[in-house]
């Protein structure tokens, strides 16, 4: 199903020097230049052995989007780990990534993929309200700073790399009702990274207090079990269930 606001999209395969050296840009334009961008021969070759690499272009042909990741086994099952998934900053919230996403899950599924992983920061409640609730994905694990301190990046930059881990089963069908059970509340700010731009202690102080709290219930056979948040809510939190 593609989304009314980016009809006009056209998601592709990346397929040529110039497609690479967009998909570098955009790279660097979101997380800053640094060894963690993935160069053009990688984004090549990989494609040869069940690697996903694709952009989100407009009519004109510019790239709004990107999104790369690899197919392999994890825990000795076939799976694809998604590891990168970019989007422009004015193109936000209009349902690109979710459409990138749903791109991979139409390409794996004829390859006999069945499960997707990916990584996203806690703290950004735009990225946990697309993958929870748009996209029905399973919370796995808490890593804390997953890809070191993010000094370089202009969107970790202040706050670290903390990862949330999750799980998308390719086969099954969005369902994501909020649970029944008794649950306890882990809030997070609406937008962090203006917080941090206007606030750094405050900043880094959601940081530790949530990454406290994940460690802690999710040891003690806590999960997460939903998201409340979007774009425009004022609130946001994560709900912690024990089964």
């Amino acid at each position: 199903m593609t989304d009314a606001r980016t009809s006009w999209v056209k998601i592709r395969p990346l397929t040529s020097p110039a497609d690479y050296a967009a998909c570098v840009e955009l790279q660097e334009l979101v997380w800053g230049a640094g060894e963690e961008t993935i160069p053009p021969i990688m984004l090549q070759v990989s494609q040869k052995v069940g690697a996903i690499a694709a952009g989100a272009f407009d009519t004109r042909g510019k790239m709004l989007g990107c999104v790369f990741g690899l197919t392999g086994l994890r825990h000795g099952r076939v799976a694809h780990w998604s590891h990168m998934l970019a989007v422009r900053p004015e193109a936000r919230d209009q349902g690109i990534g979710r459409r990138l996403k749903r791109y991979q899950r139409a390409r794996l599924l004829p390859m006999g993929v069945p499960t997707m992983y990916w990584t996203f920061d806690p703290l950004v409640a735009r990225n946990a309200h697309l993958n929870l609730n748009r996209l029905g994905a399973t919370v796995e694990e808490y890593v804390p700073d997953m890809y070191g301190p993010g000094d370089q990046s202009p969107l970790d930059r202040g706050i670290g790399t903390d990862r949330l881990v999750v799980r998308w089963d390719l086969r099954r069908r969005v369902r994501r009702p909020l649970p029944r059970s008794p649950s306890l509340r882990v809030e997070i700010p609406r937008d962090i990274h203006a917080l941090r731009d206007q606030d750094p202690d405050q900043a880094r102080a959601w940081r530790t207090t949530t990454r406290r709290a994940f460690l802690y219930y999710l040891k003690r056979g806590y999960r997460v079990g939903g998201f409340h948040g979007g774009p425009r809510s004022e609130q946001c939190f994560y709900l912690l269930v024990r089964p």
